[in-house]
């Protein structure tokens, strides 16, 4: 018993002494937690003391118009515009109507070709001719079957008349009047399946020839008189017709947008090129992401240029953002500190000198050279353009006003 006693005194202070550890271990982090905070505020204490300082230093300091202590900036008035954001992509240029010709039934070989590439087509010209002797062929047997069907016909109604007149004057069983009928309407049905045959094989006569579905140019004519036309050959299409009368511009836009631009956005279509720009809206947005590339196809209608071609580059700029009489600044004034965004301002001291003043801003959305400012600055103030760097709050300034 004395051993079990000592044994569980033991285990006792042993848990009491870990339980009071992982105390101890708390109370150190959050009195370091706290230190730190302290010395993070003591430190903004300082820095604005500093500004201060200086501030009231610029204001009581005989020697701070002496130009060798001023700085000289640029500065520009502030001031509201329409701002506008835009997706920048990469597209290319489509026509709205390519077709690639294929043969109506199972290609053959080629006995006749009617265009060459470069040629100018008409919707329902006849571009090629097929092999037909097959079909030819068909069309003969099909109506010779078809001509020998017709005259059992006429040879089983003649028999069934005869065995009805004789049955009518009460002549022969009704058994033979019967077989006779049934060997007519036989002849009959057979008549009308080899009326279809021959259509049929008129039919496969047609697809000999080939037809273009739209009108256009012959982009590509990969096809000789003798080789086997498919419609589609090992490098691609045989034959290739493309209108470019009505054109479109096709992007893949990254699907972290998909929320950002809709049907009908106002579309910059910039051809680097043929330094052209061309103004559209969106026609299509796909429904569904590409899981290769993470995005979705987007298209806009363009307008006729004989200057432009499928699959030419182009630039494509969705509109996806517009503030109107936003207050607007050049994004290269912009800094970053601890606190988060500011410029530098004019502003002046009682005795007449201009000093900079440092503001605190809050952005918006970010386009070229040019942001959003949402808060922070007020229309009028002149903001310092050039010579901000190394600036600080107070410093006598010499400025250069310039227009935006």
């Amino acid at each position: 018993m004395k051993q079990y006693f000592i044994l569980g005194t033991i285990a006792l202070v042993f848990l009491t002494a870990c339980g009071g550890s992982k105390k101890e271990g708390d109370a150190m982090l959050n009195d370091k937690k706290a230190a730190l905070q302290k010395l993070k505020n003591d430190k903004n204490k300082q820095e604005e003391e500093i500004r201060k300082l200086e501030t009231d230093i610029a204001k009581l300091d005989s020697n701070a118009g002496n130009n060798s202590k001023v700085k000289l900036i640029s500065a520009a008035p502030v001031a509201t515009q329409n701002f506008q954001h835009f997706i920048d992509l990469q597209g290319r240029i489509d026509a709205e109507n390519i077709s690639y010709i294929s043969p109506r039934g199972m290609g053959g070989q080629v006995k006749a070709l009617f265009i060459k590439e470069g040629d100018a087509i008409k919707k329902g010209q006849l571009i090629l001719r097929l092999d037909d002797a097959i079909p030819r062929q068909q069309i003969v047997v099909a109506k010779q079957q078809l001509e020998g069907i017709k005259t059992q016909l006429a040879f089983a109604k003649n028999i069934y008349q005869r065995q009805k007149n004789l049955w009518d004057q009460g002549i022969g069983t009704e058994v033979q009047l019967i077989t006779a009928k049934t060997n007519a309407e036989t002849l009959q049905n057979q008549l009308r399946a080899a009326e279809e045959q021959v259509k049929l094989s008129e039919e496969q006569l047609k697809t000999s020839n080939v037809y273009s579905d739209v009108s256009g140019i012959a982009d590509e004519v990969n096809i000789k008189v003798g080789e086997t036309f498919q419609g589609m050959g090992a490098t691609g299409p045989q034959i290739k017709i493309v209108n470019t009368s009505s054109l479109k511009v096709v992007t893949n836009v990254p699907e972290n947008y998909s929320s950002r631009i809709q049907k009908g956005a106002v579309v910059n279509v910039v051809i680097p090129d043929l330094n052209k720009n061309i103004q559209a809206k969106l026609t299509l947005l796909s429904k569904s992401i590409d899981p290769t590339q993470r995005g979705f196809v987007a298209e806009a209608s363009i307008p006729y240029d004989p200057g432009l071609r499928p699959n030419q580059l182009a630039v494509v700029k969705i509109l996806d953002y517009v503030a109107n009489n936003a207050v607007v600044i050049p994004i290269n004034v912009v800094q970053t500190d601890e606190n988060g965004k500011y410029v530098y301002v004019m502003g002046k001291l009682s005795n007449g000198k201009s000093v900079a003043q440092k503001k605190n801003i809050i952005i918006g959305e970010v386009y070229g050279q040019l942001v959003e400012v949402k808060s922070g600055l007020t229309v009028g103030e002149q903001i310092i353009t050039e010579g901000f760097q190394n600036l600080y709050e107070g410093q006598v300034i010499s400025t250069t006003v310039k227009p935006v």
